[in-house]
């Protein structure tokens, strides 16, 4: 007989406890443990009368759906070139960054290609979002609109109507949508839990790919538990700052496709518009002969792209300066203040450090710390480096400039943009022909003849 156990579940990372406690031992977040009624059975696995299971060989034939297109180019390469039939997508961002503006355009996109598409939402009414399809003029498609939050009514109203089952449904948002089976609220561990459970196993049953649109927390993660990214097949965060135009899609986990790929949009009046090239907006407003400022080539998933370091070093008498960082991170800069002070000699511990990828763009690789450092020295000698050079390299403790991968890639991206030298380590193997001017360094001091 089911016997029902109280238990203490962490409302931020899913973690349960006997009982009840101030501060999650597990992530460490004050007041997130909550009670919730939770049943198990008990029995034993050796004793329960299952169904025997037919295993399948490896090297048996599979039937290879075709993807469905978005047209959409930025979201189709984020996705891989496309939805597969019957995945779960998960994205999640800060509230107005432009979710549903994106998902909306997406299946008003699919309709006019004769998709049949299903918007339901538990956040707004449905005349909220003919109100918005109004103003992004794309209210004559035909898209089936539902308000709804009761998961089981969701689930039984689709399972009912198979023979007209949509290609594709967006879920906005899972933390609104509840089943009536836990007592707890929505937006809940356990709610969650069940409710993403239940779609997803309605998307695998009968071949109908989903979207969930998810919260995140104050420090940018998927609100919920960790749980929900490993049941899904892709997951995607909408980046950007609120002041600027840019949008950035990133993949981080993607089972059809590869991981931090990015889809770059601008937010306009008229909706969310795709960045073809992005490396060339992002440096639209970049001024030459400006000290602390360096173009730095990276490579986001396949795609090479160019930004704008900007660094800014102040004179303080304050005990502890300030370093602040927008779009980098912040201990890998400390790091690199470190490396300069022992390395090259400069001492920035009496100077406040402040550092800012232009654009809304976060640089999550080491192949950024050579334009980093060049731009703190540039800062605090005020001297510009020359114009229309790019910067590439990683930089080790000990000073060493290091490799980077994928260089061909990113010397064309800067080749094509009008870029005339580069600086890159010592040994890099350039096998395409280029017509940059290339420094090579094997160390950080050999920046000086640049300053």
């Amino acid at each position: 007989m089911a016997k029902k156990n109280l238990l203490y579940i962490c409302q931020s990372c899913g973690s349960a406890h006997t009982k009840w406690m101030g501060q999650c031992p597990d992530c460490n977040e004050w007041n997130t443990i909550e009670q919730e009624a939770q049943i198990s059975d008990n029995y034993s696995a050796t004793k329960s009368s299952g169904s025997k299971l037919q295993f399948e060989n490896l090297q048996d034939d599979i039937k290879i759906e075709p993807r469905i297109e978005t047209k959409i180019q930025e979201l189709d390469r984020v996705l891989g070139s496309g939805i597969v039939k019957g995945s779960a997508i998960l994205i999640g961002g800060d509230p107005g960054i432009g979710k549903s503006t994106l998902l909306l355009q997406l299946v008003c996109s699919l309709s006019e290609r004769n998709r049949k598409c299903l918007y339901i939402t538990g956040e707004e009414s449905l005349e909220q979002i003919r109100l918005r399809a109004i103003r992004l003029d794309l209210d004559h498609h035909s898209v089936n609109l539902l308000s709804a939050t009761n998961i089981n009514d969701i689930a039984s109203t689709i399972s009912g109507d198979l023979k007209n089952k949509p290609d594709l449904i967006v879920i906005d948002s899972i933390q609104t949508m509840f089943t009536p089976d836990i007592s707890s609220a929505p937006g809940t561990v356990s709610q969650v839990r069940a409710s993403s459970h239940e779609l997803i196993s309605l998307a695998k049953n009968h071949g109908v790919s989903i979207i969930i649109v998810g919260h995140v927390t104050k420090e940018g993660q998927l609100a919920g538990p960790k749980v929900l990214e490993h049941m899904v097949d892709t997951v995607l965060y909408f980046e950007g700052e609120r002041g600027n135009n840019f949008r950035i899609l990133r993949a981080v986990k993607n089972r059809y496709g590869g991981i931090n790929e990015i889809g770059v949009f601008e937010m306009q009046e008229g909706g969310l518009a795709e960045v073809t090239n992005p490396s060339e907006l992002f440096l639209t407003e970049r001024k030459n002969n400006v000290s602390g400022a360096v173009v730095y080539a990276g490579i986001e998933g396949t795609r090479p792209l160019l930004v704008e370091i900007q660094a800014l070093v102040a004179p303080t008498q304050m005990v502890s300066p300030r370093r602040a960082v927008v779009g980098w991170d912040l201990n890998r800069l400390s790091m690199m203040i470190a490396v300069l002070a022992t390395r090259y000699g400069i001492n920035l511990g009496s100077h406040e450090v402040y550092l800012n990828v232009v654009g809304g763009l976060r640089v999550n690789e080491p192949g950024a710390d050579l334009a980093v450092i060049c731009a703190l020295i540039s800062a605090l000698k005020n001297k510009a480096l020359p114009n229309e050079t790019v910067i590439i390299g990683e930089v080790g403790l000990s000073g060493e400039v290091r490799k980077v991968s994928r260089l061909d890639a990113r010397l064309t991206e800067a080749e094509k943009l009008g870029f005339k030298h580069a600086i890159i380590p010592t040994g890099s193997s350039v096998s395409k022909k280029t017509s940059l001017s290339l420094n090579q360094l094997s160390h950080i001091k050999e920046l000086s003849e640049f300053f």
